[in-house]
C-alpha cells in the first residue's frame, strides 16, 4: 500500500472514530475522558490492517485495549500486570520458535 494511502486510510478512521466517541461524549452514553483508549486501538488496527507483520500496531492496539479494560472495569493496572506479562513472553517465545522453524523450512 502506498505511503499517502496509508495515511488516508489512518487519518480518515480517526477522524471517524472521534467523531463517533464525541456524539457518545454529547449523548451521555460515554465520557470521552474514558474512550481515549479507542483511539489508540484504531490507529493499531489501521496499521494492522496496512501490514500485518508490523510490531508497532500490534503493540499500539494491545496496550490500547489494556487501558481500555483497565477503564472500563475498574481494574488496576498493576494488577493486571501480573498476568499479562507472563503472557507477553509465552507469546514471544512462541514467536521467536515459530520464525526460527519457519527459517529452517525455508532453507
Amino acid at each position: 500500500m502506498g505511503y499517502r494511502r496509508r495515511h488516508v486510510l489512518t487519518g480518515g478512521l480517526i477522524l471517524i472514530t472521534l467523531g463517533i466517541l464525541i456524539y457518545l461524549h454529547m449523548s451521555a452514553i460515554y465520557p470521552f475522558k474514558q474512550s481515549w483508549p479507542i483511539l489508540l486501538i484504531v490507529i493499531g488496527v489501521s496499521t494492522i490492517i496496512q501490514s500485518i507483520k508490523d510490531i508497532g500496531g500490534w503493540f499500539i492496539t494491545v496496550v490500547g485495549a489494556i487501558f481500555l479494560i483497565t477503564q472500563s472495569y475498574g481494574i488496576e493496572l498493576h494488577t493486571l500486570a501480573k498476568y499479562i506479562l507472563p503472557a507477553v513472553l509465552i507469546l514471544i517465545g512462541v514467536y521467536v520458535i515459530v520464525k526460527r522453524r519457519k527459517h529452517e523450512i525455508d532453507k
